[in-house]
């Protein structure tokens, strides 16, 4: 495929803050690395991982990805994902307990 045939994707630039506090273990992983290129990598290995894991629980993970330019987001159901394929999520997304 040439240059030409390539659709040109915007590029996305974020400024990424993250405490202690809002997720211990993502923190303490990315800590390990001083500012800059290796962990700048480390966060974007782990957030590729985490949609692969994700589309994997729905089973989607091993189809082709279409070759299109601005294509609308994927909306999953509830109902596409079980207990059974994230038992690690729980019910993190449940209504709130009520005292």
């Amino acid at each position: 495929m040439s240059g030409a045939d390539r659709p040109e994707y915007p590029t996305i630039s974020l400024l990424f803050e993250l405490d202690r506090d809002d997720n211990p273990w993502l923190y303490d992983d990315l800590i390990r690395f001083k500012k800059g290129t290796k962990r700048i990598n480390r966060l974007r290995f782990l957030a590729h991982e985490g949609v692969v894991a994700q589309l994997a629980s729905v089973g989607v993970a091993g189809m082709a990805r279409p070759n299109v330019a601005m294509q609308a987001p994927v909306t999953v159901s509830a109902e596409a994902t079980s207990a059974v394929a994230l038992p690690m999520a729980g019910d993190i997304f449940a209504e709130p307990i009520a005292d």
